[in-house]
């Protein structure tokens, strides 16, 4: 672990060394880019605002000066009219104001400062004479378009940096930096480009001191090394890395996949990093041997550290042996009897008791154990009496169930010999018993009550008082009677009974057989579902009333509903839109009428069916809260 350390932090120094040097030159590149940037936002301004500046004339190149910075104009070609872009050009001729002094404080870096334009021309802040002379004319031709400085910085559209190329006067290494501009209408205009001497800045970032054997270098896209103090050139007058007589040729694919990172090949590493501005990659080659010399020291050191080591613990373990074996008779002999006490206890004797033979830390534990095996006897005596209480309490519980199923309407067809309506209703309580209740039956021969009521709180309490409810609803509607004045009267009743504070959201309506009418009655539950014949369930705005038992002297009031032969009402409470899956989302008013609307042609009992298998569906595996209760009415005339 340590060697591989020790390696892992020599190869983060390579990496540290070689990504710092490829950020200086990045850095020292960028001054070229933000200037070549600068110079293309400069000649959008002069193409914005042509009034703004003096009109500067551009003449072709002079052989008398030779040897003398000046602005220089070129032609594309013989095709090209001067007249037609004689005022361009002088208007571009303010760019030697901005060239002139950036140059100048180049030193040697840069040579040549230029702009070629769409129009077919090119000016140059030179100090040649030479380029582009034609004897048989006053002006010098020079075609640009097809210049690769020319097409990529116009196809890429922003700041970029050529290939490196040796100078045609024998200065050195060159690069091109360059950037199109755009003129008044934001139209592709032209490019600006400025060719830069690198020896000196290549030179500086491969300089590294790392040891003998150890050398950077630095190759462009092509895989031509650039710059090496060790390594020679090739017939192009670069070293190519990919060629198989290269010395880092092993290396040359993983090195020009830009990644950065560090490699071992044949006894060499490699630590590489991209010089992204340029597309150059930094690489430093430092020979295995020399790397791995801090290990090969480390692990003779660790060697002998190790032995040393050693030779101490067995000294250790040896006193320790002696030491061990003179009081371990005295120590284990109390122990070995705790533990045969102990077995006798964990094999269900919990009346025995370990003996006690001394009054040290062994002592303290056979007494523990003695106090553990009475809290265990105590604690299984009372399980027993808790387990038989629950079961007797789960009998009851299921009693109970029973007792409150069968108080509700549970055999269907409920009026197998009266044609004139379908009811189907179901109640699945979140607990062994439940507060919701429904109810449905007839009133006299020509009048069905249907209920659906919900108590508050769950559990017993909330079923012997759904009790008292359905009995007192059911007993008080009576033929000719009032809905509003049946749950008047119920409601004072139950807030005489009401010590445990619960209170009853119902609905109750009353179905003309005859005619069709639909009376009735809402204390705070949630309103009906209306299904027309041939239209769709929607929900039936009414305004209901306050809660039963919750309020002496209230007084309710009826409403009414005309149904036609095929019209349905759908009745529910909020454990059916209150239904909540695993994420703790609510079922919701829209699922609700979704389903029943995509089953709005059902039975009654099919169309129940389908939403409670929609909202088990919904709920998943998460608990449910609430009782789901529903009821379902056709009317058939």
């Amino acid at each position: 672990s340590s060697k591989d350390a020790l390696i892992h932090q020599m190869n983060q120094n390579l990496l540290n060394t070689v990504r710092d040097k490829a950020d200086l030159a990045d850095s020292e590149l960028g001054k070229y880019a933000d200037s070549i940037r600068d110079f293309s936002s400069y000649i959008h301004g002069l193409y914005q605002n042509p009034e703004r500046y003096v009109q500067r004339e551009v003449l072709p190149p002079d052989a008398a000066n030779a040897g003398v910075f000046s602005m220089q104009r070129y032609l594309a070609s013989a095709d090209v009219s001067l007249e037609d872009t004689l005022q361009e050009q002088s208007l571009l001729g303010n760019l030697e104001q901005v060239w002139a002094p950036v140059l100048s404080g180049s030193g040697d870096m840069i040579t040549t400062i230029y702009v070629g334009t769409e129009s077919g021309f090119l000016l140059s802040y030179d100090d040649r004479a030479d380029l582009g002379v034609s004897p048989d004319s006053d002006e010098s031709y020079f075609d640009y378009f097809d210049s690769s400085w020319y097409t990529s910085a116009k196809e890429a559209g922003s700041v970029l940096f050529t290939d490196t190329y040796a100078d045609s006067y024998g200065r050195g290494l060159m690069i091109s930096c360059a950037a199109p501009f755009r003129d008044a209408d934001d139209s592709f205009a032209g490019v600006v480009c400025m060719d830069i001497l690198i020896g000196d800045l290549t030179d500086y970032v491969i300089d590294v001191e790392l040891g003998e054997g150890a050398y950077a270098f630095l190759v462009n896209g092509s895989g031509d090394v650039i710059a090496s103090p060790n390594m020679g050139a090739g017939e192009s007058g670069f070293e190519n890395i990919l060629d198989e007589g290269s010395a880092v040729h092993a290396a040359a694919k993983a090195i020009l996949s830009g990644e950065t990172g560090v490699m071992r090949t044949d006894g060499v590493y490699y630590a590489c990093a991209p010089v992204s501005s340029a597309n150059w990659k930094l690489c430093v080659h430092i020979p295995a041997s020399l790397v791995l010399a801090p290990v090969k020291s480390m692990e003779r050191n660790i060697v002998a550290a190790i032995i040393a080591f050693m030779v101490i613990l067995m000294l250790i373990i040896l006193c320790v042996i002696l030491v061990a074996r003179r009081f371990s008779r005295k120590l284990t002999a109390p122990l070995i009897a705790l533990g045969q006490d102990v077995q006798t206890i964990s094999s269900g004797d919990l009346d025995y008791r370990a003996e006690i033979r001394s009054n040290d830390e062994i002592g303290d534990l056979a007494v523990s154990f003695n106090n553990m095996a009475a809290s265990l006897k105590e604690y299984i005596e009372n399980l027993t009496a808790v387990t038989a209480e629950k079961e007797r309490i789960g009998a009851e519980l299921d009693v109970a169930t029973h007792i409150q199923k069968s108080m509700l309407p549970c055999i269907f067809p409920a009026f197998p010999d009266r044609k004139e309506f379908d009811v189907y209703a179901t109640m699945n309580p979140a607990k062994e018993v439940g507060g919701d209740f429904y109810d449905f039956f007839m009133v006299d021969e020509t009048h069905l009550a249907v209920v659906m009521a919900d108590v508050s709180g769950k559990g017993v309490p909330a079923a012997l008082f759904m009790v008292i409810g359905k009995t007192l609803i059911k007993d008080h509607t009576q033929p000719g009677l009032s809905l509003g004045d049946v749950f008047s009267d119920v409601n004072n009743m139950l807030c005489d009974s009401n010590s445990e504070g619960l209170f009853i959201t119902a609905f109750e309506g009353v179905l003309d057989l005859a005619t069709g009418k639909f009376r009735y009655v809402n204390a705070g539950h949630e309103p009906p579902y209306i299904c027309k014949q041939g239209e769709q369930f929607e929900a039936y705005k009414i305004r209901p009333g306050f809660v039963l038992a919750g309020m002496e002297d209230l007084r309710y009031k009826e409403g009414s509903v005309q149904l036609a032969v095929g019209d349905k009402i759908f009745l529910y409470t909020d454990g059916v839109t209150e239904a909540t899956d695993a994420q703790n989302q609510l079922y919701g008013g829209a699922r609700l009428h979704r389903v029943l609307n995509d089953n709005r042609s059902a039975s009654p009992e099919m169309l129940l069916r389908a939403v409670k298998a929609d909202v088990d569906r919904f709920v998943g595996d998460a608990p449910q809260f609430d009782d789901i209760t529903m009821l379902c009415m056709e009317y058939r005339g």
